[in-house]
């Protein structure tokens, strides 16, 4: 028995020793090789990217002895830590535990869904902040909390004032006292329209744009609707569905010391983008000598606007019924944001079955050039697609002409007389209807005896002369062309045209005026003039009379014209189309310059190069009328070429004005960029 006992005991003890000797070997402190991305998650988490506090504000809690406290009683060690804070005694400093504050509040509000909590933390990280400090008492801008507590305010306002925002007087209850917020009524007036249904945007993701573009700073970005009366919806305005893109700024005076006070007392102030333009930056004061960055999530905003207004549908409705647009229903003409004078117009105009929609890319990315956003502004013309060309040019023309004089005309503001016409397929021979003069070539081409010679009502004779013989748009200084069938589609053959075309209604007044036309004279009755020969669709047909009659009538030569045409593959050009439009047919050799865009489909305003091109031709227009050099510099076409875009000599629309009349340029792109579907 004592023999057994010795050796358990023995066991036992050499045991023990052993594992004291491993104990004691082994070090309290060590390290471990990361990953790059262990490392960086390592050194940048916080409360925003999950449940795990940042470094900072752990050993924050750490060193104040909070650590249990906040795993089993949050609420408590936050008022503790606030308590130690106000009482001035830091673990590391005041700025680290205003952070600590707006963390952990933000971390508290996130698990138990607390608005006011969500507010305690926006406040902590404006104080944290400090914009308007002195230099020595604000966080160095180096510092990754930086970043953080500009988030932190940003989601914590997000979900304090949830959505819609309600932008008056409020009092707040917090955890630690009251906040009285004031606001200024004139802010929710946006160029004269009151603003309604302010929406947060920090939590939205963007789909469908192919870059999504936000100014970083401090504040809430938000986006709300300008209000539109009855009238101004049914004519040339902004959008009623806008979502203007804003910051929503709450701020304090004093915030280190108001904030560890139990009576606090901000301001709450919305700025428009546009209003913001020069620095995107609060205006300095006496009281706030520092400018703050505001943050912006404008292509979320545009991005809602299209979300909530665009009936995808529309695009085939509005080819098939001529008559969609003619009920007053929605404007042919508009825009953005309100016109504002020293800004030039450029129209854009969508091809068939299409709709403005289609711009959004471009117009994405060419807002985010600061001269072109500031010095230009985009209209957006919509049309019944399926209608006659002629017809549809019209209609263009007068919404044109109507907007101009709504606008208080060229005289009032010169800019309005310096217009840019871009349109995509069909909308390049709306653009190119009005900057020609026909005479009677046009008119000749279609029907065999005079307009004179026919017998017509005044209203028949007068929609005739106007449409069939037009004049040049005054305005129009400058049109690009892009995927424009100039000498028709190999699309819309015979076959095509009669399937489609007898799909399509026409309008009343189209029909009225083409049976007046038949009866008019015997000669003029023989003509084939089926309703499916009447529209857009063979219109655009090589053999259409129409479009062979528009080709050899040349654009005026005081306008600038430029081509954009894709190709599908690396074939000779000859030899090339891009699914819709051969190359031969979008050709012209009078342009004053034409681009070729390799491995590109029909609907090509989203390519990056065709984008690249619009912002080239954009800023030497700019340049011209300026007549002078630009901040940022012109865009040449070596730079275009650049990125895979290729040049073809022409002759140029008048002595001299060509910009490629020598060899081609080189450059074909060795990667195909993925081509997109195509809207004729």
């Amino acid at each position: 028995m004592n023999r057994f006992f010795s050796r358990t005991t023995t066991r036992k003890l050499v045991f023990s020793a052993a594992f004291m000797l491993v104990s004691g070997c082994a070090s309290p402190v060590s390290v471990a090789p990361l990953s790059l991305r262990q490392a960086y998650q390592e050194h940048s988490q916080s409360a925003l990217s999950g449940g795990r506090l940042s470094n900072t504000t752990h050993t924050v809690l750490q060193r104040q002895n909070l650590l249990r406290a906040w795993e089993n009683h949050p609420k408590e060690a936050i008022a503790t830590l606030r308590s130690l804070t106000q009482a001035r005694f830091y673990a590391q400093g005041l700025a680290d535990q205003l952070f600590a504050l707006a963390e952990l509040s933000y971390l508290y509000a996130h698990r138990h869904a607390d608005r006011a909590e969500f507010m305690a933390a926006a406040l902590y990280a404006y104080a944290y902040l400090n914009p308007n400090g002195p230099e020595a008492e604000r966080p160095d801008a180096y510092d990754l909390h930086v970043r953080q507590a500009c988030d932190l305010y940003m989601l914590a306002l997000t979900e304090a004032f949830g959505s819609p925002v309600n932008l008056t007087p409020q009092r707040w209850t917090l955890p630690f006292g009251a906040l009285d917020l004031s606001t200024t009524p004139s802010q929710m007036v946006w160029h004269d329209h009151m603003l309604q249904d302010i929406r947060p945007l920090a939590r939205l993701s963007v789909r469908g744009l192919e870059n999504v573009y936000s100014h970083t700073g401090l504040g809430e970005p938000v986006g709300a609707l300008p209000h539109m009366n009855h009238p101004e919806s049914r004519s040339f305005q902004i959008t009623e569905k806008l979502r203007v893109p804003l910051n929503l700024l709450l701020s304090f005076d004093h915030p280190r010391h108001q904030v560890l006070t139990s009576t606090l007392r901000g301001r709450l102030d919305l700025t428009a983008i546009d209003e913001d333009l020069s620095e995107h930056a609060t205006p300095t004061t006496p009281a706030a000598p520092q400018p703050v960055p505001l943050q912006y999530d404008q292509t979320t905003a545009r991005a809602l606007s299209l979300s909530d207004a665009m009936d995808w549908s529309s695009e085939y409705k509005g080819f098939l019924d001529g008559r969609f647009f003619d009920n007053g229903r929605t404007p042919q003409l508009a825009t953005i944001e309100p016109h504002q004078v020293g800004r030039m117009p450029v129209v854009l105009i969508h091809g068939t079955a299409s709709s403005p929609a289609r711009w959004a890319n471009m117009v994405n990315d060419l807002l985010e050039d600061r001269d072109i956003r500031k010095h230009y502004e985009f209209w957006f013309f919509s049309y019944a697609t399926g209608n006659p060309i002629p017809y549809s040019a019209l209609q263009l023309r007068n919404a044109i002409t109507q907007a101009v004089a709504d606008l208080g005309g060229v005289k009032a503001d010169p800019a309005l007389g310096n217009i840019t016409l871009i349109g995509h397929s069909q909308g390049g021979l709306l653009a190119k209807m009005l900057v020609i003069n026909t005479g009677e070539t046009l008119w000749n081409g279609l029907i065999p005896r005079p307009l004179s010679s026919l017998k017509l009502t005044t209203d028949a004779r007068s929609l005739l002369q106007d449409a069939l013989f037009p004049t040049p748009l005054p305005e129009a200084k400058e049109v690009v062309f892009i995927s424009t069938p100039q000498h028709g589609s190999y699309m819309a053959n015979f076959s095509l045209a009669r399937l489609v075309g007898r799909m399509v209604s026409f309008p009343l007044t189209v029909r009225e005026v083409t049976k007046q036309v038949l009866v008019s004279d015997p000669d003029v009755a023989r003509l084939n003039m089926n309703p499916w020969r009447v529209g857009s669709v063979y219109g655009m047909s090589p053999h259409s009379l129409f479009i062979q009659s528009l080709a050899a009538i040349p654009v005026v030569p005081n306008v600038r014209t430029h081509s954009i045409i894709p190709v599908l593959g690396n074939k000779s050009l000859k030899n090339s189309d891009d699914g819709v439009v051969k190359y031969e047919s979008a050709h012209v050799p009078d342009v004053d310059s034409e681009l070729v865009v390799r491995h590109s489909g029909h609907s090509t305003q989203s390519n990056p190069i065709t984008i690249a091109e619009i912002r080239r031709i954009l800023r030497n227009h700019l340049a011209r009328t300026q007549g002078g050099t630009l901040e940022g510099g012109l865009i040449s076409q070596s730079d275009i070429t650049a990125i895979g875009g290729q040049f073809v000599p022409t002759r140029g629309n008048g002595p001299g004005t060509a910009e490629t009349p020598g060899d081609l340029l080189p450059s074909i792109p060795t990667a195909p960029a993925a081509s997109t579907q195509a809207h004729p």
